[in-house]
């Protein structure tokens, strides 16, 4: 038969209110009772059901993870799966059930269902816009926002230092002696495309070696497919060129681009040596493999949730979280 938190108070003598206090560490219960209670549960085994625990510490344990995309695939997408896989389970290491929903459109859809669940907060993918940010503000539930951004004070972001990735890719391309870069961005509107094609800019006008605008392509979307129909749309631009590295803004994009080098047996990294972004599985799997600027997602999974558990909690002094380190993974593709 289960237990309930009145069965638990008359077998240690003391009041339903008394366990309560216990069992949700709030409010004060002298040190002798509160091994009691604590004795007894563990001894008979007692666990609260959720409705009663959301009663007694008025949480439910429910957190929220609203991930913006606009193309497929969202939560099967390699970058972003990433990140998912490890807030479910630092998740489930501190007792969190996870609403995972999706959304194309910024609606405010995918909040009110987030609402309704009665979330104790939110994580959200990716970058959102003022109306869905304002909406999300006035339920008054604390939320930290990954790998986006936006222009509300005092959010806080788990991101990559992203401008610095580019710069590293511009700064090792040159090493190698490449100076007629090609190169894919993804979508400007994106806080990551946008800083990594930014340090990479700013790094070869830096060093006297500017990159023109003909060179560079404006992608729509960051997807495997667009690397190569962009490739293969502008291939004669490419050839004219004497282009002898392409740099695309992600991994995607790259292998999409390869793919289509491949096809028209141009010799990597021979004829042309590519770079790529995120250091997604597919980049050592794909062969020739890709050399890309690592992005711990794992990383920004854990924080994410470690950070909005302490908002929960309403923890003092809680401080923006330092950008997460790139690092340069040298593969078949540059070598």
């Amino acid at each position: 038969m289960e237990l309930t938190i009145k069965e638990i108070a008359q077998r240690a003598g003391v009041s339903k209110s008394t366990v309560s206090r216990v069992i949700s560490g709030k409010g004060y219960t002298s040190m002798e009772v509160r091994d009691k209670v604590l004795q007894l549960i563990e001894e008979l085994q007692y666990k609260p059901n959720a409705v009663a625990r959301a009663m007694v510490s008025q949480r439910t344990h429910n957190i929220g993870v609203l991930i913006y995309r606009q193309h497929h695939p969202i939560a099967s997408h390699p970058f972003y799966g990433k990140i998912l896989d490890a807030i479910l389970m630092t998740a489930a290491s501190l007792n969190y059930s996870v609403f995972v929903t999706t959304d194309h459109d910024m609606s405010l859809r995918s909040a009110d269902f987030m609402m309704e669940k009665r979330v104790d907060g939110l994580i959200l993918i990716s970058r959102l816009q003022q109306n869905v940010i304002d909406y999300i503000t006035n339920f008054g539930v604390p939320y930290v926002m990954v790998n986006g951004s936006t222009d509300v004070d005092g959010v806080m972001h788990i991101v990559n230092q992203d401008e610095e990735g580019g710069r590293m890719v511009a700064e090792y391309l040159t090493e190698l002696g490449h100076r007629q870069i090609f190169v894919i961005a993804g979508p400007q509107t994106h806080r990551s495309h946008n800083l990594r094609l930014k340090g990479f800019k700013n790094y070869l006008a830096g060093i006297g070696v500017p990159i023109p605008s003909s060179s560079i392509l404006q992608a729509s979307t960051s997807t495997f497919g667009e690397g190569y129909e962009l490739m293969r749309s502008h291939w004669d631009q490419f050839g004219a060129g004497g282009f002898t590295s392409l740099f695309a803004t992600n991994d995607m994009i790259a292998l999409g681009a390869m793919k289509f080098m491949l096809e028209k047996s141009i010799r990597i990294p021979e004829q042309v040596a590519v770079v790529g972004f995120d250091d997604i599985d597919f980049a050592a799997m794909f062969s020739p493999s890709l050399t890309t600027i690592r992005v711990n997602t794992e990383e920004m999974g854990i924080q994410a949730f470690s950070l909005l558990d302490k908002l929960i909690r309403q923890e003092e002094n809680i401080e923006n979280p330092k950008q997460l380190v790139p690092k340069l993974i040298v593969r078949q593709s540059t070598q």
